[in-house]
């Protein structure tokens, strides 16, 4: 096994850490290889995705990242900025299907903005299309335009066989849950989407025993507040996804607690926090590195097929937050309010090894 780690920006090499900690805990500090990516890759090797980086990426069965971003690379070239790193690495290890739960920890309903009941026992998966869409469709770019003024363009396209392999990754989990998948899309207006949902019932008749329902993306956001708990899959495009599954991270009280996992045909992952980099607090120990232990524990089970390890950190997780320890964005009064650091040993201290 061989475990690439690109701790990234901001918070990322914080959380990076208490995820490694974990690791070492089982003894497997010796499959672990670093490299920078996204503002770090830029200030090592003037690119958001060195070249070794990427290379030891490919080579790895698995990575772990922490986040990209800074303000300060803003004024950067586009292609030179750290989220152009993220997108390219997606893409060159054609992680097309990104698996982002929104979990409801009993012990944080007090941090959820929603009412408790609206809340209680939320367990909801949302399968991302991640490699297509608007993100990477072309032509896009900034033009002059016939009327001598800038024009931004975007391309939002999907062809038939990247909605099908997205579909099948959709109706395989839902089969391992409760057997109701609901696809998001806007087929009443953009001939994209329009596509989605054909190629989605379409695909539905070889999973007769899933219950396949359809939803547009803006009453999907609403539904997500008013009744999240009717959901259990949601599949979605590429930017529908990223939008729903941080609006559903809030729905549990933090996107803080958010793991994901991003995966290719054969399971090889990439494993990173929901969250971004939040250069605001780096280096000052407030950040919360649970979203990174459990992406860790996904990494466990679904790369590497080890339930047992994905159980004990995710049970390590729930007695850390059973006993009260929390991190500023999910503290609240009579909780003991610990750092990033601390909170991580406390995870190890759980580890029923």
């Amino acid at each position: 096994m061989k475990i690439a780690v690109l701790p990234g920006d901001g918070i990322g090499p914080e959380i990076i850490k208490q995820a490694v900690k974990v690791l070492k805990a089982f003894g497997l500090e010796n499959i672990l290889e670093y490299a920078p990516i996204g503002g770090a890759g830029f200030e090592a090797f003037k690119d958001p995705l060195p070249k070794s980086t990427l290379e030891l990426a490919i080579a790895a069965d698995a990575v772990l990242l922490g986040a990209v971003g800074h303000w300060k690379y803003d004024k950067l070239p586009r292609d030179m900025r750290p989220e152009r790193g993220l997108l390219r690495i997606r893409q060159s290890l054609n992680l097309f299907a990104n698996l982002r739960p929104a979990i409801m920890f009993s012990e944080l309903i007090h941090a959820s903005s929603l009412k408790a009941e609206v809340v209680s026992g939320l367990d909801i998966l949302i399968v991302r299309e991640l490699t297509g869409d608007i993100y990477f469709g072309e032509p896009r770019g900034i033009v002059t335009n016939q009327k001598n003024e800038r024009e931004g363009i975007n391309t939002m396209r999907y062809s038939e066989s990247e909605i099908k392999r997205i579909a099948h990754v959709a109706f395989k989990t839902a089969l391992k849950r409760s057997k109701k998948l609901c696809s998001v899309d806007k087929a009443n207006v953009l001939e994209t989407t329009e596509l989605w949902r054909e190629v989605f019932i379409e695909t539905g008749k070889e999973y007769p025993e899933v219950e396949l329902s359809h939803m547009y993306v803006d009453n999907a956001a609403m539904q997500l507040v008013k009744n999240p708990k009717q959901f259990d899959v949601i599949v979605t495009g590429n930017i529908f996804g990223d939008i729903l599954s941080d609006q559903a991270s809030m729905l549990t009280g933090s996107i803080g607690m958010l793991p994901s996992a991003s995966l290719d045909a054969n399971n090889k992952g990439m494993y990173e926090p929901s969250h971004g980099s939040a250069p605001d607090i780096a280096g000052q120990d407030k950040a919360n590195p649970l979203a990174t232990i459990l992406s860790l524990a996904m990494m466990f089970k679904y790369t590497f097929n080890d339930q047992e390890k994905f159980n004990l950190i995710e049970n390590a997780v729930k007695s850390v937050l059973r006993e009260g320890f929390r991190t500023e964005d999910i503290s609240s009064e009579g909780t003991n309010l610990i750092g990033c650091e601390e909170m991580g040993d406390k995870v190890i201290e759980r580890l029923e090894i």
